[in-house]
């Protein structure tokens, strides 16, 4: 890609983060009286909010990184799967429909299986992680992995700003990354607009939030997000793939099986993430968030640090300081604050 073609994507990226931000805040403000009237999230034993707040805004999150991403493609002569659009639109529709009348547990899953599969076995068959691998088994490991990953963004989304903190680094990560040919343009142009959308969402979000995206925002973002990082895999940088989301994967998955090996019912409401017990252990939200934050800034660096270098070395020395960088704020958070 020559000089000319870098700075007119470079200009181009940073338009459409402009308008997915500008579009995502005024559907966000403009819809709010609605979320307040018809769809309220009431404090449960997960929450950590105190008071009734609307949820819903992940429809703004939403439309704003699907009619951006589609007219820059349009533009760029980029095309993006349509199984992918068409899978987002619907899990969000079910997120939506769990927003005002929370359907069954096995439901809900059925339908985010179909969605994650939908994506996953339309894409090529030249498309490979493991070569190795019968390619029936390696997607079959794709699905459970992509639905897992839709569930725990949505499980991760409990503090205000926190989808903000982790979204916004990876997907300013992965739009780098598009930028120095490293990843594919389809999913630069979705990472680009949905960085966009979450900045459009976050004033509306920073403590004390005065919305939230509830599940029609997250499970989708979890979809794009998820297809993303699939597609970086796909380009032969799984190590990048995995730090990305790193903090969110290792805390979900250590509480998941916690909550197994405790033998409770592990899909029910609950305050065991390690970001839940900070709060409870004295950490304001705010230092939460900004921890969050600097570690998602740190695994970023390190993702593109390992895809620069192309070295098996650094690749991982990187994994290893990722490990650790995670592992001392996941301590910090399980600590009661000194007072």
């Amino acid at each position: 890609m020559s000089p000319a073609i870098d700075a007119v994507a470079a200009m181009s990226s940073l338009v459409a983060v402009a308008v997915a931000a500008l579009m995502s805040a005024i559907i966000t403000w403009t819809s709010r009286p609605l979320l307040q009237r018809y769809a309220l999230a009431r404090p449960n034993a997960r929450s950590s909010h105190r008071i009734p707040t609307p949820q819903g805004a992940g429809i703004a999150v939403i439309t704003a990184t699907l009619l951006v991403a589609s007219a820059w493609a349009a533009w760029a002569n980029v095309a993006i799967p349509p199984a992918l659009v068409i899978a987002t639109i619907v899990i969000a529709l079910v997120g939506f429909a769990d927003d005002i009348v929370s359907l069954p547990v096995l439901a809900r899953l059925a339908l985010q299986a179909a969605c994650v599969g939908a994506v996953v076995f339309t894409a090529p068959e030249t498309a490979r992680i493991v070569p190795a691998l019968p390619l029936p088994l390696e997607r079959g490991l794709i699905l459970l992995a992509g639905v897992w990953f839709v569930n725990l963004v949505n499980f991760m989304d409990g503090l205000d700003l926190m989808t903000v903190a982790e979204v916004v680094p990876v997907t300013a990560a992965l739009l780098l990354l598009g930028l120095l040919g490293d990843l594919s343009w389809p999913a630069a142009l979705i990472a680009t607009a949905l960085c966009g959308a979450m900045l459009g969402f976050a004033p509306f979000n920073r403590p004390v939030a005065k919305v939230f995206l509830g599940d029609v925002g997250s499970l989708p973002i979890g979809l794009l997000l998820g297809w993303c990082l699939l597609e970086l895999a796909w380009q032969g940088q799984p190590a990048a793939a995995l730090l990305l989301p790193a903090y969110y994967l290792v805390d979900s998955t250590i509480t998941l099986f916690r909550r197994i090996a405790r033998r409770e019912q592990f899909w029910s409401a609950h305050r065991s993430h390690f970001y839940q017990r900070a709060t409870d252990n004295g950490f304001t939200v705010r230092r939460v968030i900004g921890d969050m934050f600097a570690l998602n800034l740190l695994l970023a660096v390190l993702a593109i640090v390992t895809v620069r270098a192309s070295s098996t070395s650094v690749t991982w020395l990187a994994l290893v300081a990722g490990a650790i960088a995670i592992g001392f704020v996941l301590r910090r958070f399980s600590r009661p604050q000194a007072s």
